[in-house]
């Protein structure tokens, strides 16, 4: 996640703020340095004005006591020139008795100056004003002159001030520039002292970041201070936890998704708003999507199978358990599935989705069909015969046996019947021996060349097929060897020309052909006869079908000939073919795989 735009780094927010405080302290230092040494001047201006004010008093207390006013404009001169002061004396009325730059009888009283007034009071009295007489700053401090207790005149010493403030100004200039040069030192020691703080965080910053992406191995190394690094040793534990916890869950996950994978049971399962949370590649397959596109989508969105939608509704909405049997169509065929769903719960037994488990049902509902049909067939068959017989033996009960014409042939009858149930039930037996040994691998396959197999087969049916005047062709020359079980080869291929021979019409033609394509050997029994119809065919190998049953039982077949055709087959690991059309004849392929 990227930080706001208006955020800035660390670096940035520390140095401005560092620099600010810098040169805000020393500006106020100048500030203070400039004024502590302005009013250090003023002081010691001061005292040198008082300094130098008692001398002047001393020598006018004299004067005024000798009567000797001419004296004290004299004194101011030559005091005022040798101190560079300007000296005044005033009497205490206010007229100003002498000055060191000025005529007195052209000044003006002096009485209420607040220098003079606060030394007629008996005090000190200094104060700071223009002059327009010298048109410049001047300090002025006055001490009084006392006679027997009593102010009698004012002694005044003043003293321009322009120079402090040249002084003050020069040395503000050179402070100004000390600080200019201790601020550039302080901004280059601050940038340092930012980048050593900042620094470090944005080490750890970026290695937060490579954590949040996943790269957890990485380990940081920051020096600083303590909380800095124990910042750092914080971030290195909270990585080995979470990789470690991360590995746990992606294991975990792993094994989930084997586990799911591998189950033959199709796995749905949704939040609670139908959204797929997880499906396994069998329900996937069941349903007819991928499993990895159908993760996050709504249910109604991938699962276009109305029934379990509502049985997704019906679970969520029921704490028990729910069990039904649904039927679906896939790709034209018919699946019965048999499904489990329950509610899926949080820890604090929140209801948060449903859990759907799918059986495949199909095969096994197929085999149950086929059991009831081959129970439903063998007692059809038996039955006929069984039927046939017990009538005609109660007819010959009843007096037909005096009858010995009729008896014989009732008893022909009879012998016929008994004949079909003994090939029913020898062909019910020699099925069950394949199968079995199918099953138990129990039958010996051995490299050996097929051409005597299908000769010794032709050669087995050549009566039969002659007393109908058919003829077998035979087109198998070639020295192909094949992994046999010679026996049940010639079994299957006597079979398959049997019903050739029974279902073609007399004076007609079989040809039984040997060919090699790729890596099979393609054994071909062909015939003339009626043909069978497309939709017949695909049922053809199962255990008592019959295309035309009134024609299959006058030809003498039991029904289950071309099951044994399609088992002996499967025991050579080939496969069984048939193409046929009505009117033109039949060809039944046996593929084996060549040696």
């Amino acid at each position: 996640m990227k930080p706001p735009r208006s955020s800035r780094r660390l670096l940035w927010q520390m140095y401005p703020a560092f620099l600010s405080l810098t040169v805000l302290a020393v500006a106020l230092g100048v500030w203070y340095v400039t004024a502590v040494l302005k009013e250090h001047q003023l002081q010691d201006h001061v005292v040198s004005l008082r300094a130098r004010a008692a001398l002047v008093v001393l020598q006018v207390e004299d004067q005024l006591r000798r009567g000797d006013l001419t004296g004290i404009q004299q004194l101011c001169r030559r005091a005022g020139e040798r101190t560079d002061t300007r000296l005044t004396v005033m009497a205490a009325g206010g007229e100003v008795l002498g000055d060191s730059q000025e005529e007195p009888q052209r000044m003006e009283n002096h009485a209420e100056r607040p220098e003079m007034r606060a030394a007629l009071a008996g005090e000190q009295g200094m104060t700071t004003r223009y002059s327009r007489t010298l048109q410049q700053q001047m300090m002025y401090l006055a001490l009084p002159v006392a006679q027997d207790g009593q102010v009698v005149a004012v002694v005044r010493a003043a003293m321009a001030i322009d120079a402090i403030e040249e002084r003050v100004t020069e040395l503000r200039r050179r402070v100004v520039a000390g600080g200019l040069v201790i601020s550039l030192l302080m901004a280059l020691l601050c940038l340092w002292l930012s980048r050593r703080i900042s620094r470090p965080l944005e080490r750890i910053r970026r290695e937060a970041q490579r954590y949040a992406e996943g790269a957890l191995q990485q380990r940081l190394r920051v020096s600083g201070s303590s909380e800095i690094v124990d910042l750092a040793q914080t971030l290195n534990s909270m990585a080995h936890q979470l990789g470690e916890r991360i590995a746990t869950i992606e294991k975990q996950r792993h094994e989930l998704e084997a586990v799911l994978s591998s189950m033959v049971e199709g796995v749905i399962a949704v939040d609670s708003q139908q959204n797929l949370l997880r499906i396994n590649r069998a329900a996937a397959r069941l349903l007819g999507v991928d499993a990895e596109a159908a993760s996050g989508r709504n249910a109604a969105e991938v699962v276009r199978k109305a029934e379990l939608l509502a049985a997704l509704r019906q679970t969520l909405d029921r704490d028990s358990t729910l069990e039904k049997d649904v039927l679906l169509f896939s790709d034209g065929e018919e699946l019965c599935l048999q499904l489990h769903g329950t509610q899926l719960r949080a820890q604090e037994g929140q209801v948060i989705g449903a859990l759907l488990v799918l059986n495949d049902m199909t095969r096994l509902r197929r085999l149950e069909t086929l059991r009831r049909d081959f129970v439903a067939n063998v007692s059809h068959e038996l039955k006929t015969p069984i039927t046939a017989i017990k009538g005609f033996v109660e007819t010959l009960q009843d007096g037909a046996l005096d009858r010995r014409e009729e008896a014989e042939r009732f008893l022909q009858i009879i012998e016929r019947q008994v004949e079909r149930l003994s090939i029913i039930i020898e062909d019910l037996m020699s099925l069950s021996r394949i199968e079995q040994g199918e099953e138990r691998h129990s039958f010996v396959l051995e490299v050996a060349p097929v051409a005597p197999v299908v000769a010794e087969a032709i050669n087995d049916c050549v009566l039969q097929a002659s007393q109908h005047d058919i003829r077998i062709d035979r087109q198998c020359d070639g020295d192909w060897r094949v992994a046999i079980n010679a026996p049940l080869l010639e079994q299957a291929l006597t079979n398959l020309l049997d019903n050739a021979i029974k279902y073609s019409s007399t004076g007609g033609c079989i040809r039984v052909s040997c060919r090699a394509e790729q890596n099979e050997l393609v054994i071909a029994v062909q015939d003339e006869g009626c043909g069978i119809e497309a939709e017949h065919l695909p049922r053809l190998f199962e255990r008592f079908y019959r295309v035309d049953k009134a024609r299959s039982r006058k030809a003498g077949g039991s029904g289950l000939g071309l099951a044994i055709v399609k088992h002996i087959v499967q025991i050579h690991r080939g496969q069984i073919q048939v193409s046929s059309l009505p009117g033109q004849g039949s060809t039944f392929s046996i593929r084996l795989p060549l040696a």
